[in-house]
């Protein structure tokens, strides 16, 4: 999936999505769409290049506050209304006259219609999307060239009542949700915001603790070293990503708790089973911590994956979490703990290579933007999506009959190839005793008969030509290349 925004007059990517869109402008009838994913990730910025040259009204609440109330979003709306119509202030005392209201004025012709952040234009009025649905049911699409568009942030909320909701249901076209840009659109955008200059091995710091979000990465000079970069953007107070936290994970979670923190806080370690992670929290398992757990997930910075059976393909009932958000383990491994030391300046003079831990968590990163980007290793190693049986990172639990071993990520395909991937991020060489390693995983899993073993190392850094020589691994990918995908085209 290809992510978009804009660059002056040049938009990046997103080419599937935006095709999605345009198929509804054949349609005979009216079109209700949803659009969702985490902040910074460009869903305005798409739905209006899919508007740039039709005919669009768009509309969006004032940012919720304590103080808020529903006349002042009424108000807001009735602003906007008479701006984008050119017709005289009307004063709305409810959301169904104000939805009618708008229906009057766009009964024909092909109007794409644009409720951006809709959690904070119903923030007020708990019957706001009932209000929403009747005026949808009873005006909006009598005109069968309308398309409706809601879009948000809040991706739990949306999904519970939205695209849940007995009230919507049969009634959403499409719904996409909106993922961060993969690595060759990050390169293409990097390279037309002036950053061309940058190295491919820069580039891919930078993305390691960014990950693919369009608005992070706009904020990189092409000028400065990646690490320059970085030391700007989060160890400076004026950095977006000293303050972003707040914003793009506080701000899109239902309850106001620090339970949300303490679990992405636990995985950002690495890995966990459902077991291990409550240990961790010192939490019984069960109860309201497993909603938290699935409104982390449904916001996208947290993966559940489940484990296999390499002999039947089928999923176990065994699974870990992940933090699958590169910016949030970041923030909490290096920005958080250091925020009194970069309120008094103490980063300006330190290099970020020096920070504690900070091999094994660049590692963790490294793990994240392969998995991330799966769908482009997979075209690399010539696998088609229909031969696929399982992609994950693999675990194996030891027992009386076999041994434990976890495997950064392993594909198995119909016609028993089983592709056993070691990702690896080093400042050293890598020599020969990753063959060694990788090998000692290998041993440990249960394998089928007659399945075929293709190791894969996939690395950041070099690599020692006894290891090339050696024919151990099928395929050595080194992960710049990911940048220059041909599917970036």
């Amino acid at each position: 999936m290809m992510v978009g925004v804009i660059i002056m007059s040049i938009f990046v990517g997103r080419q599937e999505e935006l095709n999605s869109l345009r198929d509804l402008l054949q349609k005979r009838t009216a079109s209700l769409v949803v659009v969702y994913g985490r902040r910074r990730v460009g869903k305005s910025r798409l739905i209006k290049e899919f508007g740039r040259h039709l005919n669009m009204y768009s509309f969006t609440g004032l940012p919720p506050r304590q103080e808020t109330t529903l006349q002042e979003q009424l108000d807001e709306f009735s602003r906007q209304l008479a701006r984008q119509l050119q017709l005289p202030y009307k004063q709305f005392a409810d959301w169904g006259d104000a939805f009618f209201e708008l229906a009057r004025h766009i009964r024909r012709g092909q109007i794409i219609l644009f409720f951006d952040e809709i959690t904070w234009i119903g923030s007020c009025d708990p019957d706001f999307l009932g209000k929403l649905q009747a005026a949808w049911d009873n005006a909006f699409k009598e005109n069968d060239e309308l398309i409706l568009i809601l879009c948000g942030s809040v991706s739990y909320w949306i999904s519970k009542n939205i695209l849940s909701s007995t009230g919507f249901y049969g009634r959403i076209s499409l719904k996409i949700n909106l993922k961060e840009f993969p690595m060759p659109d990050c390169n293409i955008f990097l390279e037309k915001y002036g950053s061309a200059l940058l190295s491919a091995y820069e580039k891919l710091k930078i993305i390691s603790v960014t990950g693919g979000i369009p608005k992070y990465l706009e904020e990189i000079k092409g000028n400065y070293t990646a690490e320059e970069n970085i030391k700007r953007l989060c160890f400076s107070d004026a950095g977006l990503l000293f303050s972003d936290f707040n914003y793009i994970f506080s701000a899109l979670l239902q309850r106001k708790s620090d339970l949300y923190e303490k679990i992405v806080f636990a995985l950002s370690d690495g890995d966990l089973e459902h077991g291990e992670l409550f240990a961790k929290l010192h939490l019984a398992p069960g109860g309201s911590i497993s909603s938290y757990i699935d409104e982390l997930i449904v916001a996208g910075f947290i993966d559940r994956f489940y484990t296999w059976n390499l002999k039947s393909g089928t999923f176990s009932k065994l699974s870990q979490y992940r933090l699958k958000d590169n910016y949030l383990r970041f923030y909490l491994k290096y920005i958080k703990p250091n925020i009194p030391k970069i309120l008094n300046g103490q980063f300006k003079g330190h290099s970020i290579n020096a920070l504690p831990g900070w091999a094994s968590i660049m590692g963790l990163q490294i793990e994240n933007l392969i998995l991330n980007n799966r769908k482009e290793i997979k075209r690399m190693l010539g696998i088609y999506p229909d031969e696929v049986i399982a992609d994950n990172p693999f675990f194996q639990r030891k027992t009386a009959r076999q041994k434990g071993c976890q495997i950064d990520y392993m594909i198995q395909t119909k016609y028993g190839n089983l592709y056993v991937c070691e990702i690896k991020f080093s400042r050293n060489i890598i020599r020969k005793d990753i063959i060694e390693e990788v090998n000692a995983k290998i041993k440990s899993l249960s394998i089928p008969r007659n399945f075929s073993i293709r190791p894969v190392l996939i690395h950041a850094g070099e690599v020692h030509d006894e290891v090339l020589d050696s024919d151990f691994f099928s395929k050595i990918i080194n992960m710049t290349e990911l940048f220059f995908s041909s599917s970036a085209a």
